[in-house]
């Protein structure tokens, strides 16, 4: 993939070219951003599908096809002790209501992109609605 954009060493927010709208990106999900129901269930809750509030602000993802050209398995890649479980997405989701979806490397993590633009609680539902377990966490839904 060809490298981002930068300004002064930090990766510029963009929607790169090279992830193509039909790419799965995915998005780890810890233990912490999983919450109990009323009802006793337990699910994902929408805060996996936002912004950090970092310098851009995006929500990190891994690019699946980044991750497979490697010659790696993309579900081992992505499940450590902290993320235990994982979903994907087409990158074409979040560029549906107005985010971008870009490659932000990082030094143990060639993989690596964002998600980035202004997050609302309308559109991490549309991404929550719109994902798919990559490696489910057990008795955890998504919505």
């Amino acid at each position: 993939m060809s490298p981002p954009p930068h300004n002064g060493g930090v990766v510029v927010p963009h929607d790169h070219q090279e992830i193509l709208d039909g790419d799965d990106i995915i998005r780890r999900i810890s233990d912490e951003q999983c919450i109990t129901t009323a009802e006793g269930t337990r699910r994902v809750s929408s805060i996996a599908f936002q912004a950090s509030s970092g310098p851009n602000g995006g929500m990190s993802i891994d690019i699946k096809r980044s991750i497979e050209e490697a010659q790696l398995v993309a579900a081992e890649f992505v499940t450590t002790p902290k993320w235990i479980g994982s979903v994907t997405m087409k990158a074409a989701v979040p560029r549906s209501v107005g985010l971008m979806v870009g490659y932000d490397p990082l030094p143990d993590n060639v993989h690596h992109g964002e998600v980035w633009g202004k997050f609302d609680r309308k559109k991490s539902k549309h991404l929550q609605r719109n994902s798919q377990w990559f490696v489910p966490i057990p008795g955890v839904g998504l919505v």
